[in-house]
Protein backbone atom coordinates (compact mmCIF):
# COMPACT_ATOMS: atom_id res chain seq x y z
CA UNK A 1 0.00 0.00 0.00
CA UNK A 2 1.36 3.40 -1.03
CA UNK A 3 1.62 5.80 1.95
CA UNK A 4 0.19 9.34 1.76
CA UNK A 5 2.13 12.34 3.03
CA UNK A 6 -0.24 15.14 3.97
CA UNK A 7 1.55 18.49 3.77
CA UNK A 8 0.13 21.07 6.17
CA UNK A 9 0.03 24.80 5.46
CA UNK A 10 3.39 25.50 7.12
CA UNK A 11 5.11 22.76 5.11
CA UNK A 12 3.55 24.03 1.89
CA UNK A 13 4.82 27.54 2.66
CA UNK A 14 8.31 26.21 3.39
CA UNK A 15 8.38 24.26 0.12
CA UNK A 16 7.14 27.30 -1.79
CA UNK A 17 10.02 29.39 -0.44
CA UNK A 18 12.46 26.63 -1.37
CA UNK A 19 10.85 26.52 -4.81
CA UNK A 20 11.60 30.19 -5.45
CA UNK A 21 15.24 29.70 -4.42
CA UNK A 22 15.43 26.58 -6.57
CA UNK A 23 14.11 28.53 -9.55
CA UNK A 24 16.80 31.18 -9.10
CA UNK A 25 19.48 28.47 -8.88
CA UNK A 26 18.16 26.58 -11.93
CA UNK A 27 18.10 29.70 -14.09
CA UNK A 28 21.69 30.45 -13.06
CA UNK A 29 22.84 26.89 -13.84
CA UNK A 30 20.74 26.31 -16.98
CA UNK A 31 21.03 29.29 -19.36
CA UNK A 32 18.41 27.69 -21.63
CA UNK A 33 15.72 28.53 -19.07
CA UNK A 34 16.74 32.17 -19.23
CA UNK A 35 16.78 32.18 -23.04
CA UNK A 36 13.26 30.75 -23.04
CA UNK A 37 12.19 33.48 -20.56
CA UNK A 38 10.76 30.96 -18.10
CA UNK A 39 9.97 32.75 -14.79
CA UNK A 40 11.83 31.78 -11.63
CA UNK A 41 8.66 30.62 -9.87
CA UNK A 42 7.64 28.46 -12.86
CA UNK A 43 11.09 26.85 -13.05
CA UNK A 44 11.16 26.02 -9.34
CA UNK A 45 7.51 25.01 -9.11
CA UNK A 46 7.72 22.60 -12.05
CA UNK A 47 10.43 20.67 -10.20
CA UNK A 48 7.94 20.00 -7.39
CA UNK A 49 5.17 19.15 -9.86
CA UNK A 50 7.37 16.62 -11.66
CA UNK A 51 8.64 15.18 -8.37
CA UNK A 52 5.05 14.66 -7.15
CA UNK A 53 4.24 12.97 -10.46
CA UNK A 54 7.22 10.60 -10.23
CA UNK A 55 6.48 9.70 -6.60
CA UNK A 56 2.75 9.20 -7.22
CA UNK A 57 1.59 5.58 -6.79
CA UNK A 58 5.24 4.42 -6.58
CA UNK A 59 6.73 5.60 -3.30
CA UNK A 60 4.47 8.18 -1.67
CA UNK A 61 1.40 10.22 -2.60
CA UNK A 62 1.44 13.88 -1.64
CA UNK A 63 -1.64 15.74 -0.46
CA UNK A 64 -1.15 19.43 0.20
CA UNK A 65 -3.24 21.83 2.26
CA UNK A 66 -4.64 24.36 -0.24
CA UNK A 67 -5.58 27.13 2.21
CA UNK A 68 -2.44 29.25 1.74
CA UNK A 69 -2.42 28.72 -2.02
CA UNK A 70 -5.96 29.99 -2.37
CA UNK A 71 -5.39 32.91 0.02
CA UNK A 72 -2.25 33.97 -1.85
CA UNK A 73 -4.16 33.89 -5.13
CA UNK A 74 -6.77 36.25 -3.68
CA UNK A 75 -4.03 38.39 -2.10
CA UNK A 76 -2.25 38.75 -5.44
CA UNK A 77 -5.45 39.66 -7.25
CA UNK A 78 -6.18 42.16 -4.48
CA UNK A 79 -2.90 43.93 -5.28
CA UNK A 80 -4.07 44.08 -8.92
CA UNK A 81 -7.24 45.79 -7.70
CA UNK A 82 -5.17 48.21 -5.61
CA UNK A 83 -3.27 49.10 -8.79
CA UNK A 84 -6.45 49.85 -10.77
CA UNK A 85 -6.39 53.63 -10.48
CA UNK A 86 -8.89 55.56 -12.56
CA UNK A 87 -6.21 57.88 -13.89
CA UNK A 88 -4.21 54.96 -15.25
CA UNK A 89 -7.30 53.18 -16.56
CA UNK A 90 -8.28 56.28 -18.51
CA UNK A 91 -4.82 56.39 -20.05
CA UNK A 92 -5.06 52.77 -21.20
CA UNK A 93 -8.77 52.74 -21.99
CA UNK A 94 -8.55 52.05 -25.74
CA UNK A 95 -5.96 49.31 -25.24
CA UNK A 96 -8.08 47.69 -22.53
CA UNK A 97 -11.05 47.56 -24.89
CA UNK A 98 -8.91 46.17 -27.72
CA UNK A 99 -7.41 43.39 -25.61
CA UNK A 100 -10.81 42.53 -24.15
CA UNK A 101 -12.27 42.20 -27.65
CA UNK A 102 -9.33 40.02 -28.75
CA UNK A 103 -9.65 37.87 -25.63
CA UNK A 104 -13.40 37.47 -26.11
CA UNK A 105 -12.92 36.48 -29.74
CA UNK A 106 -10.25 34.05 -28.55
CA UNK A 107 -12.67 32.47 -26.07
CA UNK A 108 -15.24 31.98 -28.84
CA UNK A 109 -12.60 30.47 -31.13
CA UNK A 110 -11.44 28.14 -28.35
CA UNK A 111 -14.97 26.81 -27.97
CA UNK A 112 -15.61 26.53 -31.70
CA UNK A 113 -12.31 24.68 -32.20
CA UNK A 114 -13.00 22.38 -29.26
CA UNK A 115 -16.55 21.64 -30.34
CA UNK A 116 -15.50 21.04 -33.94
CA UNK A 117 -12.71 18.64 -33.02
CA UNK A 118 -14.92 16.86 -30.48
CA UNK A 119 -17.57 16.29 -33.15
CA UNK A 120 -14.94 15.13 -35.66
CA UNK A 121 -13.58 12.68 -33.07
CA UNK A 122 -17.09 11.40 -32.27
CA UNK A 123 -17.27 12.62 -28.68
CA UNK A 124 -19.74 14.93 -26.94
CA UNK A 125 -19.23 18.49 -28.29
CA UNK A 126 -19.65 19.84 -24.76
CA UNK A 127 -16.22 18.37 -23.98
CA UNK A 128 -14.89 20.86 -26.50
CA UNK A 129 -16.27 23.75 -24.44
CA UNK A 130 -14.81 22.29 -21.24
CA UNK A 131 -11.42 21.96 -22.95
CA UNK A 132 -11.95 25.40 -24.45
CA UNK A 133 -12.71 28.66 -22.72
CA UNK A 134 -14.07 26.98 -19.56
CA UNK A 135 -10.69 25.54 -18.55
CA UNK A 136 -8.27 27.74 -20.50
CA UNK A 137 -9.60 31.30 -20.55
CA UNK A 138 -11.52 30.61 -17.33
CA UNK A 139 -8.91 28.71 -15.33
CA UNK A 140 -9.42 26.28 -12.41
CA UNK A 141 -12.14 28.29 -10.63
CA UNK A 142 -14.30 28.43 -13.75
CA UNK A 143 -13.50 24.78 -14.48
CA UNK A 144 -14.77 23.72 -11.05
CA UNK A 145 -17.93 25.80 -11.34
CA UNK A 146 -18.86 24.81 -14.88
CA UNK A 147 -17.71 21.20 -14.50
CA UNK A 148 -20.42 20.66 -11.91
CA UNK A 149 -22.97 22.45 -14.09
CA UNK A 150 -22.22 20.21 -17.08
CA UNK A 151 -22.42 17.10 -14.89
CA UNK A 152 -25.88 18.19 -13.75
CA UNK A 153 -26.78 18.36 -17.44
CA UNK A 154 -25.75 14.75 -17.92
CA UNK A 155 -22.11 14.96 -19.03
CA UNK A 156 -20.35 12.29 -16.97
CA UNK A 157 -16.82 13.18 -15.83
CA UNK A 158 -17.15 16.84 -16.81
CA UNK A 159 -15.39 18.12 -13.68
CA UNK A 160 -12.40 15.81 -14.17
CA UNK A 161 -12.07 16.84 -17.82
CA UNK A 162 -12.30 20.53 -16.98
CA UNK A 163 -9.74 20.38 -14.16
CA UNK A 164 -7.33 18.24 -16.18
CA UNK A 165 -7.58 20.73 -19.04
CA UNK A 166 -7.02 23.67 -16.67
CA UNK A 167 -3.98 21.89 -15.22
CA UNK A 168 -2.61 21.42 -18.73
CA UNK A 169 -3.21 25.08 -19.55
CA UNK A 170 -1.42 26.40 -16.45
CA UNK A 171 1.63 24.21 -17.08
CA UNK A 172 1.92 25.12 -20.77
CA UNK A 173 1.19 28.85 -20.35
CA UNK A 174 4.00 29.26 -17.84
CA UNK A 175 6.46 27.53 -20.15
CA UNK A 176 5.68 29.22 -23.47
CA UNK A 177 4.29 32.69 -22.62
CA UNK A 178 7.65 34.32 -21.99
CA UNK A 179 9.19 32.56 -24.98
CA UNK A 180 6.50 33.91 -27.32
CA UNK A 181 6.97 37.48 -26.08
CA UNK A 182 10.77 37.25 -26.15
CA UNK A 183 10.77 35.84 -29.68
CA UNK A 184 8.60 38.71 -30.89
CA UNK A 185 10.95 41.22 -29.28
CA UNK A 186 14.06 39.70 -30.83
CA UNK A 187 12.52 38.99 -34.22
CA UNK A 188 11.27 42.54 -34.72
CA UNK A 189 14.19 44.24 -32.96
CA UNK A 190 11.86 45.95 -30.48
CA UNK A 191 13.11 48.27 -27.76
CA UNK A 192 11.54 49.43 -24.51
CA UNK A 193 10.49 53.05 -24.26
CA UNK A 194 12.53 53.56 -21.06
CA UNK A 195 15.71 52.40 -19.47
CA UNK A 196 16.28 48.74 -18.77
CA UNK A 197 15.41 47.56 -15.29
CA UNK A 198 16.46 44.67 -13.11
CA UNK A 199 14.90 42.68 -10.30
CA UNK A 200 12.01 44.92 -9.41
CA UNK A 201 8.39 44.27 -8.73
CA UNK A 202 6.19 43.87 -11.84
CA UNK A 203 4.41 47.20 -11.96
CA UNK A 204 7.21 49.24 -10.41
CA UNK A 205 9.64 47.81 -12.94
CA UNK A 206 7.22 48.44 -15.73
CA UNK A 207 6.68 52.05 -14.74
CA UNK A 208 10.34 52.77 -14.07
CA UNK A 209 9.76 53.57 -10.41
CA UNK A 210 12.42 53.35 -7.76
CA UNK A 211 11.77 50.54 -5.25
CA UNK A 212 13.46 52.51 -2.46
CA UNK A 213 11.21 55.58 -2.45
CA UNK A 214 7.49 55.98 -2.17
CA UNK A 215 5.42 57.97 -4.67
CA UNK A 216 5.89 61.23 -2.77
CA UNK A 217 9.64 60.74 -2.42
CA UNK A 218 9.40 61.25 1.37
CA UNK A 219 10.82 57.94 2.43
CA UNK A 220 11.02 54.19 1.94
CA UNK A 221 7.93 52.36 0.72
CA UNK A 222 8.46 49.87 3.57
CA UNK A 223 7.10 52.54 5.95
CA UNK A 224 3.69 52.05 4.31
CA UNK A 225 3.78 48.25 4.57
CA UNK A 226 1.47 47.78 7.58
CA UNK A 227 -1.32 50.13 6.35
CA UNK A 228 -1.24 48.46 2.94
CA UNK A 229 -1.43 44.97 4.45
CA UNK A 230 -4.39 46.10 6.58
CA UNK A 231 -6.15 47.52 3.52
CA UNK A 232 -5.52 44.26 1.65
CA UNK A 233 -6.99 42.24 4.51
CA UNK A 234 -10.10 44.42 4.67
CA UNK A 235 -10.54 44.23 0.88
CA UNK A 236 -10.17 40.44 0.94
CA UNK A 237 -12.71 40.08 3.76
CA UNK A 238 -15.37 42.36 2.30
CA UNK A 239 -14.59 41.03 -1.18
CA UNK A 240 -15.31 37.49 -0.04
CA UNK A 241 -18.79 38.57 1.06
CA UNK A 242 -19.29 40.27 -2.31
CA UNK A 243 -18.17 37.15 -4.19
CA UNK A 244 -20.58 35.01 -2.17
CA UNK A 245 -23.40 37.44 -2.96
CA UNK A 246 -22.59 37.30 -6.69
CA UNK A 247 -22.53 33.50 -6.53
CA UNK A 248 -25.95 33.42 -4.88
CA UNK A 249 -27.13 35.72 -7.67
CA UNK A 250 -26.17 33.10 -10.26
CA UNK A 251 -22.90 34.66 -11.50
CA UNK A 252 -20.18 32.05 -12.05
CA UNK A 253 -16.95 33.99 -11.51
CA UNK A 254 -13.57 33.29 -9.84
CA UNK A 255 -13.50 33.78 -6.08
CA UNK A 256 -11.08 36.70 -6.23
CA UNK A 257 -13.36 39.02 -8.24
CA UNK A 258 -15.00 40.47 -5.12
CA UNK A 259 -11.66 41.31 -3.51
CA UNK A 260 -10.45 42.97 -6.72
CA UNK A 261 -13.56 45.16 -6.94
CA UNK A 262 -13.37 46.23 -3.29
CA UNK A 263 -9.61 46.87 -3.54
CA UNK A 264 -10.08 49.04 -6.64
CA UNK A 265 -12.79 51.07 -4.87
CA UNK A 266 -10.62 51.56 -1.76
CA UNK A 267 -7.60 52.59 -3.84
CA UNK A 268 -9.48 55.23 -5.80
CA UNK A 269 -11.16 56.57 -2.66
CA UNK A 270 -7.73 56.74 -1.03
CA UNK A 271 -6.35 58.63 -4.05
CA UNK A 272 -9.19 61.12 -3.66
CA UNK A 273 -9.26 61.57 0.13
CA UNK A 274 -5.84 60.30 1.26
CA UNK A 275 -7.05 58.44 4.36
CA UNK A 276 -4.45 55.67 4.01
CA UNK A 277 -2.02 57.05 1.41
CA UNK A 278 -1.34 53.74 -0.28
CA UNK A 279 1.93 53.78 -2.22
CA UNK A 280 2.30 51.83 -5.44
CA UNK A 281 5.80 50.44 -4.74
CA UNK A 282 4.49 48.86 -1.51
CA UNK A 283 1.54 47.32 -3.36
CA UNK A 284 3.93 46.03 -6.03
CA UNK A 285 6.28 44.46 -3.46
CA UNK A 286 3.42 42.65 -1.73
CA UNK A 287 2.05 41.55 -5.09
CA UNK A 288 5.42 40.15 -6.11
CA UNK A 289 5.72 38.11 -2.92
CA UNK A 290 2.20 36.73 -3.24
CA UNK A 291 2.71 35.99 -6.95
CA UNK A 292 5.95 34.04 -6.55
CA UNK A 293 4.73 31.96 -3.61
CA UNK A 294 1.32 31.35 -5.17
CA UNK A 295 2.77 30.08 -8.46
CA UNK A 296 5.10 27.63 -6.71
CA UNK A 297 2.22 26.41 -4.51
CA UNK A 298 -0.05 26.11 -7.56
CA UNK A 299 2.53 23.96 -9.34
CA UNK A 300 3.25 21.98 -6.18
CA UNK A 301 -0.44 21.06 -6.04
CA UNK A 302 -0.75 20.55 -9.82
CA UNK A 303 -2.20 17.11 -10.47
CA UNK A 304 -0.04 16.21 -13.47
CA UNK A 305 -0.98 12.55 -13.18
CA UNK A 306 -4.47 13.46 -14.34
CA UNK A 307 -2.96 14.42 -17.70
CA UNK A 308 -1.57 10.91 -18.09
CA UNK A 309 -5.13 9.56 -18.18
CA UNK A 310 -6.46 11.98 -20.77
CA UNK A 311 -8.18 10.25 -23.64
CA UNK A 312 -6.77 10.77 -27.13
CA UNK A 313 -9.60 13.13 -28.22
CA UNK A 314 -8.88 15.48 -25.31
CA UNK A 315 -5.14 15.42 -26.00
CA UNK A 316 -5.82 16.36 -29.63
CA UNK A 317 -8.17 19.19 -28.60
CA UNK A 318 -5.73 20.65 -26.07
CA UNK A 319 -2.79 20.46 -28.47
CA UNK A 320 -4.88 22.33 -31.05
CA UNK A 321 -5.82 24.92 -28.41
CA UNK A 322 -2.14 25.63 -27.72
CA UNK A 323 -1.52 26.10 -31.46
CA UNK A 324 -4.53 28.43 -31.71
CA UNK A 325 -3.40 30.55 -28.75
CA UNK A 326 0.16 30.77 -30.08
CA UNK A 327 -1.18 31.90 -33.46
CA UNK A 328 -3.42 34.52 -31.84
CA UNK A 329 -0.48 35.86 -29.80
CA UNK A 330 1.76 36.48 -32.80
CA UNK A 331 -1.02 37.73 -35.08
CA UNK A 332 -4.13 39.28 -33.50
CA UNK A 333 -2.70 40.23 -30.12
CA UNK A 334 0.66 41.55 -31.31
CA UNK A 335 -0.63 43.32 -34.41
CA UNK A 336 -3.83 44.82 -33.05
CA UNK A 337 -2.17 46.06 -29.86
CA UNK A 338 0.44 48.05 -31.81
CA UNK A 339 3.27 45.87 -33.21
CA UNK A 340 5.69 47.48 -30.74
CA UNK A 341 7.59 46.44 -27.62
CA UNK A 342 4.57 46.94 -25.36
CA UNK A 343 2.42 44.73 -27.60
CA UNK A 344 5.07 41.98 -27.54
CA UNK A 345 4.99 41.98 -23.74
CA UNK A 346 1.18 41.98 -23.89
CA UNK A 347 1.33 38.96 -26.21
CA UNK A 348 3.17 37.04 -23.49
CA UNK A 349 0.50 38.10 -20.99
CA UNK A 350 -2.25 37.20 -23.45
CA UNK A 351 -0.88 33.67 -23.68
CA UNK A 352 -0.68 33.53 -19.89
CA UNK A 353 -4.33 34.27 -19.18
CA UNK A 354 -5.81 32.65 -22.32
CA UNK A 355 -4.19 29.29 -21.55
CA UNK A 356 -3.58 29.51 -17.82
CA UNK A 357 -4.29 32.13 -15.18
CA UNK A 358 -3.46 35.80 -14.66
CA UNK A 359 -0.54 34.85 -12.41
CA UNK A 360 1.01 33.10 -15.43
CA UNK A 361 0.54 36.28 -17.46
CA UNK A 362 2.15 38.56 -14.87
CA UNK A 363 5.06 36.17 -14.26
CA UNK A 364 5.83 35.90 -17.99
CA UNK A 365 5.60 39.66 -18.51
CA UNK A 366 7.76 40.34 -15.45
CA UNK A 367 10.43 38.05 -16.88
CA UNK A 368 10.49 40.07 -20.12
CA UNK A 369 10.48 43.42 -18.31
CA UNK A 370 13.44 42.49 -16.14
CA UNK A 371 15.41 41.46 -19.21
CA UNK A 372 14.40 43.98 -21.88
CA UNK A 373 13.03 47.04 -20.09
CA UNK A 374 9.83 48.67 -18.77
CA UNK A 375 6.40 48.12 -20.30
CA UNK A 376 4.01 50.27 -18.23
CA UNK A 377 0.97 49.91 -20.46
CA UNK A 378 1.26 46.13 -20.62
CA UNK A 379 1.17 45.91 -16.82
CA UNK A 380 -1.85 48.17 -16.80
CA UNK A 381 -3.88 46.54 -19.56
CA UNK A 382 -3.25 42.80 -19.14
CA UNK A 383 -4.18 42.48 -15.42
CA UNK A 384 -7.39 44.48 -15.87
CA UNK A 385 -8.48 42.32 -18.80
CA UNK A 386 -7.05 38.95 -17.76
CA UNK A 387 -7.99 39.05 -14.09
CA UNK A 388 -11.30 40.83 -14.30
CA UNK A 389 -13.06 41.81 -17.52
CA UNK A 390 -12.49 38.59 -19.48
CA UNK A 391 -14.21 36.56 -16.76
CA UNK A 392 -17.45 38.44 -17.35
CA UNK A 393 -17.42 38.09 -21.14
CA UNK A 394 -16.22 34.48 -20.92
CA UNK A 395 -19.09 33.56 -18.58
CA UNK A 396 -21.56 35.00 -21.07
CA UNK A 397 -19.87 33.18 -23.98
CA UNK A 398 -19.90 29.84 -22.13
CA UNK A 399 -23.55 30.28 -21.14
CA UNK A 400 -24.68 31.04 -24.69
CA UNK A 401 -22.66 28.27 -26.35
CA UNK A 402 -23.52 25.68 -23.70
CA UNK A 403 -27.23 26.43 -24.08
CA UNK A 404 -26.96 25.94 -27.84
CA UNK A 405 -25.88 22.34 -27.18
CA UNK A 406 -28.64 21.49 -24.68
Amino acid sequence: MIPTWKLNAEQVLGLACWGVLMGVWLKRKLPLLDRLNIPVSIAGGMVFALAALLLRDRYVNLEADLVLRDMLMVAFMTTIGLSARLQLLREGGVQVVRLLVIGSIGAILQNLLGMGLAKALSVDPRLGILAGSVALTGGPATAIAWGGTFEQRGLVGASAVAMASATFGIAVAGLIGGYIGGRLIRRHGLKAGGAAVTARSPVAAAQGQSPEADETGRGPASARLLPTVIVMGIAMGIGNLLSLAMKRGGLILPSYIGAMIVAAIIRNLDDRFGFTRITQPTVDSLGRIALYLFIVMALLTLRLWELAHLALPLVVILAAQVALCWLMCITMSFRVMGRDYESAVMAAGFCGFMLGITANAIACMEELVEKYGPAPQAFLVVPVVGAFLIDFTNSLIITVMANLLR
